[in-house]
């Protein structure tokens, strides 16, 4: 069997994808797909690498086809073997070269592929998916970058795991300067000098805050201790480190 037919065997048997093990191994989807369609091979270091992944050792990773070379090879006369391994390393030669080649060549495109633009945000202090926080009590904020550039008034952190998995512990929040809306829109509120970020619905006595994580209860904000509606989150995201 091929060297590439026994990898592709060995990835299935430990039900992992192409790109899932190219990632493992850190090589790019491109070099990995070429030696499962046989037309270059791993070097030795990633040959190593692949029978530890594999749960082989190289060996059995290469079994089927060194065998066979071997035997055909201990069946040549003495002059043809020298004439195989001369021609075996001239291709070892040519390989190695390809390889170096070829990971300059993927270093560049990688360098390429960086060059993102990134867009500043000012966030305020946290705004809370939990207990409640206190928010922008002393105008400080933080600057974070994003890849995106939207629409929006001002940004808060969010804290607490109660808007999981939509709203994350860590987040920035995009809020935009408005009332309210509609029920179950989701709002920043601010309410007994704290603020929430939460699912709003306008009962006849006050707001009912509902928040996503079900493990939450629902609270209750009457209107005589005069909830506000700081805003609509219209969105949010991960920072992106620089």
């Amino acid at each position: 069997m091929p060297f590439h037919e026994n990898l592709k065997r060995l990835r299935q048997a430990q039900n992992l994808s192409q790109r899932e093990l190219a990632k493992r191994l850190g090589v790019a989807n491109t070099s990995y797909f070429a030696w499962e369609q046989g037309k270059t091979r791993p070097k030795q270091e990633n040959m190593e690498k692949l029978a530890r992944l594999l749960k082989v050792t190289p060996e059995v990773l290469l079994k089927d086809e060194s065998s066979e070379l071997l035997t055909m090879f201990k069946q040549l006369s003495d002059s043809r073997q020298r004439n195989v391994m001369r021609y075996t390393k001239e291709q070892l030669s040519t390989q190695v070269q390809a390889n170096q080649d070829q990971v300059i060549q993927e270093q560049d495109n990688h360098d390429q592929d960086k060059v993102v633009t990134l867009y500043p945000y000012k966030v305020y202090e946290k705004l809370s998916a939990g207990t409640g926080f206190s928010y922008m009590d002393d105008g400080s904020y933080d600057t974070v970058y994003f890849d995106a550039e939207m629409d929006y008034d001002f940004a808060s952190w969010v804290y607490g795991d109660s808007m999981e998995p939509v709203y994350a512990d860590g987040s920035v929040a995009l809020i935009k300067d408005t009332t309210f809306d509609y029920d179950g829109a989701i709002y920043a509120i601010d309410w007994e000098g704290q603020t929430y970020i939460k699912k709003v619905y306008k009962e006849s006595e006050g707001l009912r805050l509902v928040s996503l994580n079900e493990k939450y209860q629902d609270k209750f904000a009457p209107f005589d201790e005069s909830p506000r509606i700081v805003g609509k989150i219209i969105g949010n995201f991960y920072p992106v480190e620089v």
